[in-house]
């Protein structure tokens, strides 16, 4: 079984530029689950939203291509796949020969679907969609829609994980809303780098304390995960300390090393958000 600490991350590693699919190192999601309480049934929906913003090739005549690549990777994979490892895969394709930009696009669909549903067979396929330089003024900026967190003056003394901060108002009238902050911090697990992020939260059910709430998120901060197993542990410690009849989290952490990885998990069926990028990515 691969490990985080048997990968390439935060180890010197020579950057291939020829096509090399084998660099990609998928990492399961079984045992951080398994730590949560999540069985083989998760309680969620949902999908990893990647961005790769160095994507780049050369035309048959060898000249260069630049390109981004949105990536939907389905929460039901099996594995995820190191940030470090991707990028070195994505290296690799910038002094190799392409046909086309379909054909790019249909490497990189391939090669991430074998990786993310390795050891298992394959339930559904991923999304893959490049967007071409004529078409980078499209791409948007927007924050998340909510209600900021971030505007209360409260005391923070946690900076480990404290699931006993959220609190819901259990014997009120029961309320629908979104909730969003941009203090969500927390280290990447194996080179303990920091990852820095904006979380929105969507619920109905019994009204979620806003302050305990900000507090729990801000107590991530020291907290060694990688991110989308980040926002299954935020989801799971909402769910059962302030059961809400309904749950979607959504993260959206800067890039490092030209990519960010944007975790959503939902417990009912949601269609996924938008892959538009905050100011801060």
């Amino acid at each position: 079984m691969n490990t985080p600490e048997q990968s390439l991350l935060g180890k010197p590693a020579r950057y291939s530029d020829q096509y090399d699919p084998s660099l990609l190192y998928p990492i399961p999601r079984a045992a951080k689950r398994q730590e949560l309480g999540i069985g083989a049934q998760p309680p969620f929906f949902g999908a990893d939203l990647w961005t790769a913003y160095e994507l780049s090739w050369l035309t048959p005549r060898g000249k260069p291509v630049v390109a981004i690549a949105h990536v939907t990777v389905p929460c039901e994979t099996p594995n995820i796949i190191e940030s470090k490892s991707f990028k070195l895969y994505l290296n690799s394709f910038s002094n190799t020969r392409f046909a086309s930009a379909d054909e790019v696009l249909a490497r990189l669909r391939a090669d991430l679907a074998e990786a993310v549903w390795r050891g298992a067979p394959a339930a559904s396929g991923i999304g893959v969609r490049v967007v071409g330089a004529d078409l980078f003024d499209r791409e948007q900026v927007h924050e998340l829609d909510g209600i900021n967190l971030d505007r209360l003056d409260i005391e923070c003394t946690h900076y480990t994980p404290e699931p006993s901060l959220l609190a819901a108002a259990v014997d009120e009238q029961p309320v629908e809303e979104v909730l969003v902050s941009n203090l969500l911090k927390s280290n990447c697990l194996v080179t303990g780098q920091p990852d820095w992020g904006s979380v929105q939260i969507r619920y109905a059910g019994p009204q979620i304390d806003q302050g305990g709430l900000l507090r729990y998120l801000v107590s991530l901060r020291n907290h060694d995960e990688f991110h989308e197993q980040c926002v299954e542990r935020i989801f799971v410690d909402i769910r059962q300390r302030c059961r809400p009849t309904k749950l979607a989290v959504y993260a959206r952490y800067t890039r490092r090393g030209g990519l960010d990885i944007n975790p959503f998990r939902t417990s009912h069926p949601l269609a996924l958000p938008p892959n538009v990028r905050t100011a801060r990515q």
